[in-house]
């Protein structure tokens, strides 16, 4: 199952609220459990941002060097 933001901070939300009530809330995963899965899934956007950013310079960088290379000229490339 894929949750969407509002569906991870409603999670978050309901998880905090087990853990202020010191684990005398409802059955099911200890809410510690889930607070470290929700830090982990926090960890991996940042983490696809940050790759995400990566990509992008390095695309850009792969366009200034093409550009350059258009613009040199090489000796017997059979250009003149």
């Amino acid at each position: 199952m894929i949750l969407n933001s509002s569906q991870l901070e409603a999670l978050r939300q309901r998880n905090d609220e087990e853990l202020h009530r010191n684990g005398q809330g409802t059955p099911g995963y200890p809410a510690g459990t889930i607070r470290d899965l929700l830090q982990t899934i926090e960890a991996l956007k940042k983490e696809k941002k940050k790759w995400q950013r990566t990509a992008q310079e390095r695309g850009q960088a792969l366009e200034a060097v093409r550009a350059v290379v258009s613009r040199v000229h090489l000796p017997g490339d059979g250009s003149e």
